[in-house]
């Protein structure tokens, strides 16, 4: 019986274990490429790098095993990459590189 708890108490501490931010960091990643697809390196340089460093921070922080400051970051570096997008679209659009 001893045992059992036992295995049973081991198993509900590793359930308890922080996850891996598998979904930021993917959101992160396709944030990045839509970016990088309108050329918001030209067009919104500012954000589009702010973006680049967090998700490489954060890249580093999930090698690390430190999930929740990694999240964060993978969350920082989405939110600048749609910035990025957004402006570089705009800019592109005003310099008539791209229609609506």
């Amino acid at each position: 019986m001893r045992k059992f708890f036992f295995v049973l108490s081991t198993l509900l501490t590793l359930a308890c274990a922080t996850t891996r931010p598998h979904l930021p960091m993917v959101l992160a990643r396709e944030a990045l490429s839509s970016a990088k697809e309108v050329d918001a390196a030209r067009y919104a340089p500012g954000q589009y790098f702010k973006a680049e460093e967090a998700y490489r921070i954060a890249v580093g922080l999930y090698a690390e095993k430190s999930y929740d400051s990694a999240i964060e970051k993978f969350e920082q570096a989405r939110e600048y990459a749609e910035k990025a997008e957004n402006s570089a679209r705009i800019e592109r659009q005003k310099a008539g590189d791209e229609a609506l």
